[in-house]
């Protein structure tokens, strides 16, 4: 299997595995309230955490999509800032990536 099979391959899997992960922070989130105010006051605040790791989660999903759309049109591991060669160790590191380590570092911006 080529490295950019191997990476395909956790993306979707890292794609299936936040898709469940996002089905239980939405079920978490339909719980009616709890009738003690008190506790009411202590389920809003870890409503507005799960909605917070929701929203990580949906970006990182849409971070996925665009990262295997670039698989497919050919332009996975091509520096959208430089157009030079992402490095496979940062493609290993963060398969998501769009910019080479010098780019996003700043050093060739």
């Amino acid at each position: 299997m080529s490295a950019i099979e191997s990476l395909r391959v956790r993306l979707w899997r890292r794609y299936a595995e936040l898709g469940g992960d996002l089905a239980e922070i939405g079920a978490d989130l339909r719980e009616p309230l709890d009738a003690d105010f008190a506790e009411q006051a202590n389920e809003l605040e870890e409503q507005v955490a799960l909605e917070a790791l929701e929203s990580r989660k949906r970006q990182e999903m849409a971070d996925i999509r665009a990262a295997l759309a670039r698989i497919a049109d050919g332009s996975y591991g091509i520096c959208t800032n430089c157009g030079g060669a992402i490095a496979e160790a940062r493609l290993k590191a963060l398969p998501t990536a769009i910019t080479c380590i010098a780019c996003a570092s700043g050093r060739l911006a």
